[in-house]
């Protein structure tokens, strides 16, 4: 990687032959060109969730969610540096044809590493779930993709949103979330610490309030814990029209130059909107100096000279469009939905079907078709979508298939067309003519996603979705469920005993389709794994604006929910043994575990450490996540399995927000789900165990 001293020396040079008011010009997003120097206009702001977004054609990969629902950085690190090269491609040619506009920069304000702490969230879907280990894990493995590592970045990633953020929407722009410090260390702090010092570009502040202070004007948050405590170097950018809200919601300021004054000295060097339009005032009106300008400036010009925006000949130039949603690209995009699919049941093997058997099969519901249930939001446009009914129908090319919509998402009133009440019994007619009857259900981005009236209001399947799927399992034998959504749904206990499968499918992306079709045929064994816990729709929820962590996640949930974070099927059976300690230091501990594969298929096992802690000095996660580990397995076969614990993550940590070494044991568990006997029962193989007794 470029060296980042040598860079500063050179947006030193660029920056110190402007004037103040030519510095000021280069704190927001869209900077224009200052045409006396030779720099262009630029404009920072782009989206890369999973894909490039918003900025015509690209690569579709699933959503966020799904991406961590695979369970291997490995894989996201792949399709994030295929997202980067799509990236610069697109740059390559917005150069070559003089567009500088917003979304065709080389920043990606992505990946969102916030803590899915609450399922009724509607941007929970953006994030990787609610574990903070998984979170930092995919987290710096999709940044490390992003800016490559090569001499120059290939793009720059953006850790987001800082800092304790997690909804309700509604709320965001005017809310304090209040945490305590124990809550802050433990879960929502540990995924942006990672991945600073795994050297992400940016840094992203949260609409809402923190304690008391607003995100983007908290300098006890970007000055001390970002800068001071972790040595972050890249860039601070708010939220987009997070600084009107200091003024217009936070009421931090009595006027808009104050306002914006109050964010720039806390350490925010970059406005996603044009209220740094009144730093020129407040510097007038020295509420800002000249120091704290230039200091911005050169911070967001090293990004820019870390880019290689200024070479003369300026790196990967040689990235052709072509490579723009390509065939190797697709077929990345085909293994990831593959590898994000979660078999949640599969009753007395009932998957995989025979496709040269089977006479036909409906495919009902309002996502048999849906294109926008493929794609999640922050999206991109692919050159091709396969729904689950166009995969059903290239897999199972030997049966006939039929479609219907069955329902509307939610509202029963949106069901009437043309004087007819509802498509219930167009649905109904499908299924029950059909052999097998797959069952589309779930949401799409505009049920669940950003701003005012984007969250749930509950985490049960909506009624009109509810009727249909009862009525279809009252008349049908032979049933799955694919639930595609971002997010924690409950499909009642009725769906849940009578399908003879379900599939947790997310948005999965623009091939998506055929993935769930290949999953039925049995062309893989499923391995994905659930980033987030299915709660039980019938028990409340704790107070959505209450940031404590008790009664949340899987770590402190007390309540038996309806699927465990962690858990997913396959379609052969993997036995964990004689697991060991092979290593211990300050930093590390290294384990080994022996899998078999007892089954007839070959697998890829998403191995998962686990530690609980007994007799700790404070009060600790029920588990936590420590180690993942992909483990590929041919039929009959065994590996013995290296993983290496970080010990960050089995440290006690005390109610002032330290990190201490456990007193007495620390127990390890080895397998593919929690290691709990509520797992066990829905067919989780069993963890191999390990106690660590006294100070490790």
């Amino acid at each position: 990687m470029m060296d980042y001293t040598k860079a500063k020396e050179k947006a030193e040079i660029i920056v110190s032959q402007m004037t103040v008011e030519e510095k000021l010009s280069q704190l927001v997003y869209n900077a224009p060109a200052i045409e006396r120097l030779g720099i262009h206009e630029y404009n920072w702001w782009n989206e890369a969730l999973h894909g490039v977004a918003r900025a015509g054609t690209a690569t579709v990969f699933p959503q966020a969610i799904a991406l961590a629902a695979a369970f291997d950085p490995a894989l996201v690190e792949e399709v994030a540096g295929a997202i980067s090269t799509e990236g610069r491609a697109k740059y390559n040619k917005s150069v070559e044809f003089g567009d500088r506009d917003i979304y065709k920069g080389l920043t990606y304000w992505s990946p969102n590493i916030n803590i899915f702490r609450d399922p009724r969230w509607g941007r929970g879907h953006e994030t990787y779930g609610e574990d903070p280990f998984l979170t930092a894990e995919t987290g710096k493995a999709f940044i490390k993709g992003i800016q490559g590592d090569g001499e120059y970045l290939k793009a720059g990633a953006c850790s987001k949103h800082f800092a304790v953020h997690s909804g309700p929407e509604d709320l965001r722009h005017g809310f304090d979330a209040k945490a305590s410090k124990k809550d802050i260390e433990e879960t929502y702090l540990p995924a942006f610490e990672k991945t600073v010092k795994a050297g992400v570009a940016g840094v992203m502040g949260a609409y809402s309030g923190f304690n008391g202070t607003p995100c983007n004007a908290n300098a006890e948050l970007i000055q001390n814990t970002l800068r001071g405590d972790w040595g972050f170097k890249g860039y601070f950018v708010s939220d987009c029209g997070a600084i009107a809200d200091l003024y217009e919601n936070h009421h931090i300021a009595d006027t808009p130059e104050e306002a914006a004054a109050a964010a720039f000295n806390a350490g925010c060097d970059l406005n996603c909107g044009d209220y740094y339009r009144f730093l020129y005032e407040a510097y007038e009106k020295d509420l800002i100096d000249g120091e704290r300008i230039h200091e911005a400036a050169v911070t967001l010009f090293t990004i820019r000279c870390l880019l290689g925006e200024f070479e003369e000949i300026r790196p990967y130039s040689d990235i052709p469009y072509s490579a723009v949603d390509c065939a190797a690209h697709k077929a990345l995009n085909l293994k990831a939905a593959c590898e994000s699919l979660v078999l949640l049941k599969n009753e007395n093997g009932f998957l995989p079907l025979d496709k040269n058997s089977i006479g036909s099969i409906g495919v009902v519901g309002p996502n048999a078709m849906n294109i926008t249930v493929l794609e999640g939001n922050y999206e991109g446009r692919a050159s091709q979508y396969i729904t689950a009914a166009d995969g059903i129908r290239q897999v199972f090319d030997k049966s006939e298939i039929r479609v219907a919509e069955g329902c509307k998402y939610k509202d029963e009133r949106l069901c009437s067309w043309d004087g007819f009440e509802n498509l219930y019994s167009d649905g109904l007619a499908v299924a029950t003519s059909s052999d097998i009857t797959v069952l589309c259900l779930g949401l799409n981005r505009d049920y669940e996603g950003e701003g005012e009236g984007a969250d749930k209001t509950d985490v049960l399947l909506p009624m009109s979705q509810m009727k249909l799927a009862e009525q279809v399992c009252d008349r049908c034998e032979n049933v799955v469920i694919v639930l595609m959504c971002g997010s924690s749904i409950d499909i009642g206990e009725k769906l849940r005993s009578k399908a003879k499968a379900i599939i947790a499918a997310w948005y999965p992306g623009a091939l998506g389709g055929l993935a769930v079709a290949k999953l039925l045929a049995g062309e893989f064994s499923p391995c994905g794994r659930l980033p987030i816990t299915f709660y039980d729709g019938t028990k409340p929820l704790p107070d959505f604006t209450d940031y404590s962590m008790k009664g949340r996640t899987y770590r402190f949930l007390e309540d038996t929910p309806v699927w465990e974070f962690g858990f997913g099927l396959g379609y052969s059976k993997a036995v964990y043994e004689n697991a060991a300690v092979t290593e211990i230091n300050d930093d590390t501990i290294k384990v080994k575990v022996n899998i078999r594969n007892t089954g007839a298929y070959d697998i890829k096992e998403k191995v998962q450490v686990y530690a609980s802690f007994t007799d700790s000095r404070t009060s600790t996660p029920a588990y936590q996540l420590c180690a993942l580990g992909t483990a590929e397995i041919p039929a009959g076969g065994e590996v013995c399995k290296a993983l290496c614990i970080d010990r960050y993550w089995v440290k006690a940590v005390t109610k002032n927000g330290g990190r201490v070494e456990p007193d007495g044991e620390i127990k390890l568990y080895i397998g593919s789900s929690l290691p709990t006997d509520y797992s066990y029962s829905l067919g989780a193989p069993k963890a191999a165990e390990i106690e660590i007794r006294g100070a490790v």
